[in-house]
């Protein structure tokens, strides 16, 4: 988990195939925890052809139920199943707005927002911004992508900076 908040957590991500990568993977995380995802994490690369939108897309029923005898993945139909959803609609996405990138960054204005906490405890677990990219990406018929899950993912991919005052990696 160090590693991940060292290396990872918080830098803008830009990239179609991460972007989905990490929504993916927060969407997966759902009822569980950051460090179990995490640990699945090569798992669920494996499975999905390195979060590939295109070759995601083209998969079949038949494939979920070969990643379900996977233990390298969360094994949860629902979840297996919203990952082959979400590619057709960031699929669409990208035929729309250019990119994935271009439409989910639009909730920031293309900005990361540089939040002010000293603690943790002043964190929120949603915010105006994750609902409307919430209210918006279920609105085009994605699947696992509540509000808080939607921050998660912001936070992951850089829109929202939300390190800690005094931490190194603040921008």
């Amino acid at each position: 988990m160090v590693r991940y908040h060292d290396e990872e957590w918080g830098v803008p991500v830009h990239d179609d195939s991460r972007l989905f990568e990490m929504i993916t993977l927060e969407g997966a995380q759902a009822g569980l925890s950051w460090e179990t995802v995490l640990k699945k994490r090569d798992g669920y690369r494996a499975a999905f052809h390195g979060f590939d939108v295109e070759r995601v897309a083209s998969m079949s029923d038949q494939d979920v139920e070969r990643i379900l005898l996977d233990p390298g993945v969360i094994r949860h139909r629902g979840k297996l199943q919203s990952t082959l959803n979400n590619a057709r609609r960031v699929q669409e996405i990208q035929a729309e707005f250019g990119s994935f990138d271009a439409f989910v960054w639009s909730f920031v204005n293309g900005q990361p927002r540089v939040n002010q906490w000293a603690s943790m405890h002043e964190l929120p677990a949603k915010t105006a911004e994750s609902d409307a990219l919430s209210k918006a990406l279920l609105k085009r018929g994605f699947r696992f992508v509540g509000s808080t899950t939607c921050y998660a993912f912001m936070q992951a991919c850089g829109m929202v900076d939300d390190h800690m005052v005094d931490c190194f990696r603040r921008a």
